[in-house]
């Protein structure tokens, strides 16, 4: 891929990022991508892709092999005290002291930031209300529920207004209420402080929901970057889903599908197959299942998903049924 311009007001630009462990292969193999000011941009890839690694490098935590990476312009090599000025980082530990409350430790974080006392508390009283934190920031952390503290954790990541605000796998261990709720915070943020938010996740439903544009790794390689609409598009096929009333018959009914599709799978308790027209093969599937003698519990014709597009491009499940995420 040609290395892209720097000189278009990216909010974070990466170009020919490339970086080697001392014991292992590349972990990122020369890898561009530009995120424009304002965007949620996502960053997915099955384990062992690079995303902590690119994540890393962007938020001047590691230093890469080769190539270069820019926020707002500013070098995360050459500038890196300017680089932790304009960002936030959010990462899925964090070291927050549990016996503060949620507000002495905004406070806290403010004052670190060389915020004035008067400042700092007007800017926790800000965050309090941007991020509805009303009911628990007087309470001390060590009594959050998972929820809680990922709000608190997002308050944390944004008390110094970065103007880039980096999550890494901000749901994680959420129930999927709160994990909507998060998501609902996020959108707010972006809409309300016109922060660039760059995140890695395991849920393509969380990139499909949340991102504007994403971008997928495969082995420090980005084999994808669009919208998930875009790349949903992109297949040009139906997904038909085929469940048996007796999943002793599982693999009757996927052969009968391979037939048809040589890429068909059994996943999740039902056959599953992409074609170009899914109405007419849904029509045939069924007709071969009856002449076999199976019965069908479920069938089902949908467009792609992103969980789909995941899958073409990376030969592995997508990070949403490794997780076991069922929503």
């Amino acid at each position: 891929m040609a290395h892209l311009d720097t000189s278009e007001g990216f909010a974070v630009m990466a170009a020919g990022l490339r970086k080697r462990y001392a014991s292992d292969p590349e972990a990122l193999r020369g890898v561009d991508f530009a995120v424009r000011p304002g965007e949620i941009y996502g960053l997915l890839g099955p384990n062992g892709a690079g995303k902590s690694t690119a994540l890393q490098i962007l938020t001047t935590l590691l230093l890469p092999s080769a190539g270069s990476a820019q926020i707002f312009g500013e070098d995360v090599l050459a500038a890196q005290r300017a680089v932790r000025r304009i960002i936030g980082v959010v990462l899925q530990e964090t070291g927050v002291d549990p016996l503060l409350t949620g507000w002495e430790a905004l406070e806290l974080q403010a004052r670190l930031f060389g915020a004035s006392r008067t400042a700092a508390r007007r800017r926790v009283h800000e965050l309090v209300e941007l991020l509805s934190l009303q009911d628990f920031a007087r309470r001390r952390i060590a009594g959050y529920s998972g929820g809680m503290r990922r709000r608190l954790d997002l308050a944390l990541g944004l008390v110094h207004a970065p103007r880039v605000l980096f999550l890494d796998e901000p749901t994680t261990g959420l129930d999927p209420l709160s994990r909507r709720s998060l998501w609902d915070l996020v959108r707010r943020v972006r809409r309300e402080s016109a922060t660039t938010i760059f995140l890695t996740t395991q849920y393509l439903e969380e990139a499909d929901s949340l991102c504007d544009r994403v971008a997928i790794l495969q082995a420090g390689v980005l084999v994808a970057e669009d919208s998930p609409s875009g790349l949903k598009r992109r297949m040009r096929r139906d997904l038909i889903e085929l469940e048996p009333q007796d999943p002793r018959l599982a693999d009757r009914l996927l052969a009968i599908a391979r037939q048809r599709q040589p890429e068909a799978m059994w996943d999740r308790q039902v056959v599953r197959l992409a074609v170009a027209d899914g109405a007419a093969a849904a029509e045939d599937l069924l007709a071969a299942a009856r002449e076999a003698g199976i019965r069908l519990s479920g069938l089902r014709v949908a467009p792609p998903s992103l969980d789909d597009v995941f899958l073409e491009l990376t030969g592995a499940p997508g990070p949403d049924r490794l997780a076991g995420s069922g929503s």
